[in-house]
């Protein structure tokens, strides 16, 4: 069988100016508070349930809600091309929604395995039969708990920052802080950031640390924090072929796992690649990107989301208007960086995972041409 290539996709655009700094605008869109066994969640509804296609959910990381972590990516022109075919639910985990109050004195947070728990309510509320998952960090722990445990409503997961071990990050992040006052935004900011994000890309930074600092009511992001620094670890185990794989905990839907080459979160992400069924797997790296891909890099995310769902049956050919308006079939995305990483938590271990097949298909037309089948590691760096 042919080798797979790891790939890298690279985009150098600004992407925060003066005049949309902080503008986290939802168009087009409903809110729902619905009750669930565990509280209350704020959900914002773009369109409707498009037949028995599913619907796209999203969940947010800690320090943001559903505008600062995905309307960058989701008002982004070729994240709509995706959107006029499904119905987009937005859901921000209690208490972190653009003005929300202080919860009561004595106020007992939901765990990370009730935050999901609580999502299959807001599908019977919504009248929504599956769904396809855009989880970030915290948001990706909660959606990958809820496939887990609900299999048959999740038809794929895109995870950004996806951490599926115990370890609490907060202890660790502190120990970074060396010279700060280290107060919750700055543990916050150093969960999202790496060291060279916070002092290179001031504009981001300056963006959203007032965001966490001002828009967040800042005992409810404790609480939340509290909740995902004490998660207990996802148990998910890589399936061995003819050994354990109907029994083995791990997802049965595909998954496509992203981090930016900078991100704090890169060990972690290889480390969930190293659990999870390779035949269903895909890793992405995006170069020239940090903690926050879809907000860097809305374009390449969004291309590669566009690859996830066809190669899931949906959308057979997409137009990629940065490619002189040619539909590109769907088999690109399938082939795209599956990895067969065992043990992971380097980025060594990465670079020279081993891989199946090549990647002549993937991106027709763009500038960089066809890669040779050579098994040897190799990254290609797209630039169209």
């Amino acid at each position: 069988m042919d080798e797979l290539q790891d790939v890298q996709l690279t985009e150098i655009k600004p992407l925060l100016t003066n005049k949309n700094s902080r503008n986290f605008q939802d168009f087009d869109c409903q809110e729902h508070d619905i009750e669930t066994p565990h509280g209350v969640l704020h959900v914002t509804m773009r369109g409707v349930p498009k037949g028995n296609r599913p619907v796209i959910l999203t969940y947010h990381d800690i320090g943001l809600n559903h505008k600062s972590c995905f309307n960058t990516l989701f008002n982004y022109e070729d994240m709509q091309e995706i959107t006029q075919h499904f119905a987009v639910v937005h859901v921000d985990a209690p208490g972190q929604q653009e003005g929300a109050p202080p919860f009561p004195s004595g106020y007992q947070y939901p765990t990370m395995e009730e935050l999901a728990e609580m999502l299959p309510s807001v599908m019977t509320q919504l009248k929504v039969n599956s769904v396809i998952g855009i989880g970030v960090g915290a948001g990706a722990y909660i959606l990958t708990r809820f496939a887990l445990n609900n299999p048959t409503l999740v038809e794929g997961l895109v995870l950004i920052n996806v951490d599926p071990c115990a370890e609490g990050w907060i202890d660790w992040a502190a120990s970074k802080l060396t010279g700060w006052t280290s107060n919750l935004v700055d543990i916050v900011m150093s969960h999202h950031f790496s060291t060279d994000e916070l002092t290179e890309n001031q504009e981001l930074i300056q963006t959203y640390r007032l965001h966490i600092a001002q828009d967040i009511n800042q005992d409810n992001l404790a609480l939340f924090c509290g909740s995902y620094q004490y998660r207990h670890d996802l148990d998910i185990e890589r399936p061995i072929v003819g050994l354990n794989e109907d029994t083995v905990n791990t997802l049965t839907c595909p998954a496509l796992l992203v981090v930016g080459d900078t991100s704090p979160a890169v060990e972690a992400v290889v480390e969930c690649n190293s659990r999870l069924n390779p035949t269903k797997t895909t890793l992405l790296k995006m170069a020239d990107c940090g903690g926050l891909p879809q907000v860097v890099q809305p374009g390449k995310l969004a291309e590669a989301f566009k690859y996830f769902v066809q190669g899931m049956g949906y959308i057979p050919y997409v137009l990629l208007s940065h490619l002189s308006n040619e539909s590109v079939p769907s088999a690109g995305m399938t082939r795209l960086a599956r990895s067969r990483t065992t043990s992971s938590s380097s980025l060594t271990s990465m670079d020279s995972s081993r891989s199946r097949n090549n990647l002549n298909s993937l991106l027709e037309g763009s500038t960089t041409g066809a890669l040779d089948s050579q098994a040897r590691p190799q990254t290609m760096e797209v630039s169209c």
